[in-house]
């Protein structure tokens, strides 16, 4: 659990999951793969429920929170964990043009830890607690217009790897707890 921004037991956190550097390392659909496979396995194994979501090129925004029995951040730390071997595993094994220099940096970053030979992801979720609904609301706005403001998409619902299809009726890649 991040000591500056802590997860408070049965809270809905709005959450940034940041790749070291801001490596652009979810070009590719393999990588993001792993991302959306592993948010469905955390719904379905972990008790993760996610309000909305959007996975970016170098990060991942998330309106998140645990069943009742469970705690928000031991489910993101498992996640990440999982993730980084998963994402620097298939860095390894299929074509990349940057594979070394992606690994050379998350390489470098790990240099210095116990038990680590890669640091895919930063420390911390950047969490932010959701005490009231104008909060949510301008969360969920924000992380659906992310493609739109990059110049992904021209519009939010039309953009693949976010909540923004299921909050206009459609089902999307991670099952969403809709607010």
């Amino acid at each position: 659990m991040s000591k500056r921004n802590p997860i408070t037991k049965g809270n809905i956190c709005f959450l940034t999951c940041t790749v070291t550097d801001w490596v652009d390392v979810f070009t590719r659909p393999i990588y993001k793969h792993v991302i959306t496979n592993s948010l469905n396995y955390c719904q379905k194994n972990k008790g993760l429920n996610i309000h909305a979501w959007c996975l970016m090129s170098n990060h991942l925004h998330m309106i998140a929170s645990a069943e009742e029995d469970k705690c928000l951040s031991d489910i993101l730390r498992d996640f990440k964990k999982y993730t980084s071997k998963e994402i620097v595993k298939a860095i390894h094994e299929n074509p990349e043009s940057r594979r070394e220099w992606i690994l050379d940096r998350f390489q470098f970053k790990a240099k210095y830890m116990k038990h680590v030979d890669f640091k895919f992801w930063q420390e911390g979720n950047e969490a932010k607690e959701i005490h009231t609904e104008q909060f949510l609301l301008q969360k969920i706005d924000y992380m659906h217009n992310n493609p739109v403001v990059a110049e992904i998409v021209d519009e939010a619902m039309n953009y693949k790897y976010s909540s923004a299809c299921d909050y206009a009726g459609e089902k999307g890649l991670v099952d969403v707890v809709l607010v």
